[in-house]
Formats: structure tokens, sequence, C-alpha cells
């Protein structure tokens, strides 16, 4: 799911709730406020040498002692508004960075309407080798690196 998915969700459901539901089943709190849109540029080399890059759009998700508050899908595109700016384009993955004991960045895998509103669903990330031809690594074994270049 990216930013644009949401953006024409969030127009063509003015005034609805959002609900956020963990990998785990389990929802974030109601009263959660959307506390930053970030625009997060990941560069990184792979343990093959490769230079490589990633962006995402992650949104910051706090839960605060205000158990009345509720987000609504017109206050969350106001707020994503304001850092539209951020970004080139909006076909950026996106991501809910939420703090359960550790903080988390969880991408969005799916956002659908609900009868009482919106849901996002989140997925985990996953790690992986990104050079499995320089080490070695059987594609559909991958449970450790073997080859003396790998990582």
């Amino acid at each position: 799911m990216n930013l644009q998915n949401l953006l024409a969700l969030l127009e063509n459901h003015p005034d609805e709730s959002v609900a956020i539901r963990l990998p785990d089943g389990t929802h974030v709190p109601a009263h959660f406020h959307v506390t930053e849109v970030g625009h997060v540029q990941k560069r990184f080399v792979d343990c093959g040498g490769t230079l490589r890059s990633a962006t995402s759009c992650v949104l910051q998700v706090w839960v605060a002692n205000d158990t009345e508050h509720r987000l609504n899908t017109t206050k969350l595109s106001k707020i994503l508004d304001k850092g539209l700016g951020l970004f080139d384009h909006r076909d950026v993955p996106l991501e809910i960075e939420y703090e359960q004991g550790i903080v988390s960045q969880y991408p969005v895998g799916t956002i659908h309407a609900e009868p009482n509103g919106l849901v996002l669903d989140l997925t985990h990330k996953h790690t992986a080798c990104l050079a499995p031809d320089k080490c070695r690594i059987d594609l559909n074994v991958m449970s450790s690196c073997s080859g003396p270049d790998c990582c």
C-alpha cells in the first residue's frame, strides 16, 4: 500500500473513523494520534556490495491518555497534507511507526472500508539476503549464509 492509495481512500471516505490493525489481529487503541509524517530515505550497501536505496512514508502513531480522542479520515487527510511537500511523488510505500514496548515499523498491507470506517491492516517487515548469488544460497532454503563471501 502506498501514500497515494491512502490519500484516495481518505478523500472517498470523509469524516469516517480510522482504525489500525496490527499483524497479530489486535488494534492500536482508538484514541491514537498521528504525530509525524516522515519521508524516510535509506541508502545502504548489501552484502554483495551493491548500493541500494529505499524510500517510504512513515506515519508515527502515539497513544496518549486522552481516551476520548478520535482521529477521523478528514483530520488524517489534513495531517498528511502538511507533509506532502516532503515527497517528490506519492507512489511511496506506507508504514506505521508504533511503540508497544519497543518502537516498530509496520508496512501497511491493505486499507479497506468497513461499516465502522477505514481499517489499515499492518504486516510485518522481513529480512532477506539481497545478494543470494554472492552467498550461494538456495533461494528455496535461505536459512543461513553458507558461502565464504557471504555476509
